[in-house]
């Protein structure tokens, strides 16, 4: 498994039923279509996609992201930075708790400082500044790399909700 693998999925999920083509996940996420291919192969050998290769496998992605996520690519608070908020800071967590400390992923054009995170992908703040659906889903994905167990089970339980 690669970062990347995640990121794809997240953004398959985001995209709900509507139809999708490797290259339009390439472009929105800006990485290159051989890149999407590899790792929609590698998800489809690990069990997170069917055979298709177009259906994501809703309860094994689930297990991962909330057992295994922080354990393969985790995560701890940076410098202070100006970024694009994440995990608890950015919604929809950021409505269901208050907390003092705010998390950011490093972006230029991020609204607010905060301890920084590196995000799976270099590119993941862009591509959610473009889509509010998947910037949910890769937001709450970062509150189970790096968040306590309240927010945790917080984030699981609206992961669930949005991938219904």
């Amino acid at each position: 498994m690669r970062p990347q693998d995640i990121v794809i999925l997240l953004k398959i999920i985001a995209k709900k039923d509507s139809s999708w083509m490797m290259k339009d996940l390439a472009y929105e996420l800006q990485i290159s279509a051989g890149e999407v291919s590899e790792s929609l192969a590698r998800s489809a050998y690990c069990g997170l996609l069917g055979p298709d290769k177009r259906r994501i496998m809703k309860s094994n992605l689930l297990d991962f992201l909330r057992y295994g996520l922080k354990y393969v690519f985790p995560t701890h608070p940076g410098a202070l930075t100006r970024g694009m908020p994440t995990a608890i800071s950015a919604p929809p967590l950021n409505a269901l708790i208050s907390a003092g400390e705010q998390f950011v992923w490093p972006y230029e054009k991020g609204t607010i400082r905060g301890s920084a995170i590196l995000p799976l992908i270099p590119t993941l703040p862009y591509a959610c500044s473009e889509d509010p659906e998947f910037y949910e889903l890769a937001a709450l994905t970062d509150a189970l790399r790096i968040g306590k167990a309240r927010e945790s089970t917080l984030a699981y339980s609206e992961l669930e909700k949005r991938m219904k």
